[in-house]
């Protein structure tokens, strides 16, 4: 429980955190005076430390970074199904550029699971417009479409999305949709081309692995986004790799003027990141999210 949890706490956590990013960036800099590229791959459980990994380009000697989405023991069987094909086989390489790579749901196999539980519903052709204007009203909206991600974090196809603008989005998510403690932050989904507006450092950001320092003047303007540090644990949106959460998010900036989007994973506490459109019903009703956008369906209590 939030209240439990006092300085000393907070000082336990700083200061491991402090000691990590002192060992990780040491080892990173020993790897660069043995390799001397400017590029550098990083996996393993350690890789998905986003605060550390936002500090590498800028204490090492290191250009490009590149982390996989399920750096983890989890992603071993992706590593191993690449390595099969590239070396083994010699086949095509694939730069990974998507972890869209689960299962998607069509309109039709929806409406049918829609129909069999009475659930009312009205279908749009054009969702990313009105799910926008709901977002910009201040509401929570459950968006799932297209193929699941693979991995630990929500990149816009099994996502909750609000307003970054208001300062007290990011309690009333924990408190109402999440059910968890009061100062667990939320990631900035920015549109690819207004990184460097809102960030010092303009890094790709494609599967939310790095937290970068947000700059001075634009803190004000996304403050649920913004972690007590300055960063955000961002993700660039790519219109080419998403372009349905491209235009949602560039709906959201005409309406606003903010080409960003509070994002996190639909679901909540306990339960795993939804799949299926029965998922995706189950927290709709057992949270506190306003509307849901499954497809082309838009759903509400």
């Amino acid at each position: 429980n939030n209240w439990k949890l006092k300085q000393p706490y907070f000082d336990l956590a700083y200061s491991a955190q402090k000691v990590f990013e002192e060992i990780y960036l040491h080892m990173i800099n020993s790897l660069y005076k043995k390799n001397k590229s400017k590029n550098l791959v990083i996996s393993g459980g350690c890789a998905l430390n986003s605060l550390a990994n936002g500090k590498i380009i800028q204490k090492s000697k290191f250009n490009n970074l590149f982390i996989p989405p399920v750096p983890d023991d989890s992603g071993a069987g992706l590593g191993a199904a690449c390595y099969v094909n590239n070396i083994i086989y010699k086949k095509k390489m694939f730069p990974m550029k998507s972890n869209y790579l689960g299962p998607d749901y069509s309109n039709n196999s929806i409406e049918e699971i829609l129909k069999l539980y009475k659930i009312k519903y009205k279908k749009i052709k054009n969702i990313y417009k009105p799910a926008a204007k709901s977002i910009s009203e201040g509401k929570i909206v459950g968006w799932f479409q297209g193929k699941i991600e693979f991995g630990d974090r929500a990149l816009g196809n099994r996502s909750i999305l609000a307003d970054p603008r208001d300062k007290k989005m990011k309690s009333k998510i924990n408190k109402c949709v999440k059910y968890r403690e009061n100062f667990r932050p939320f990631a900035p989904a920015i549109l690819d081309e207004y990184t460097s507006k809102y960030f010092v450092s303009n890094e790709k950001s494609i599967f939310m692995e790095k937290a970068l320092q947000i700059k001075n003047n634009v803190k004000n303007k996304i403050p649920a986004t913004v972690h007590k540090d300055g960063t955000g644990r961002l993700q660039t949106i790519n219109k080419k790799l998403n372009p349905l959460f491209y235009n949602l998010v560039d709906e959201f900036r005409k309406i606003t003027g903010i080409p960003i989007l509070l994002n996190t994973s639909l679901n909540y506490q306990g339960d795993p990141i939804v799949c299926k459109p029965e998922d995706a019903i189950k927290t709709f009703y057992l949270s506190g999210l306003d509307i849901l956008y499954i497809n082309n369906f838009e759903i509400y209590k």
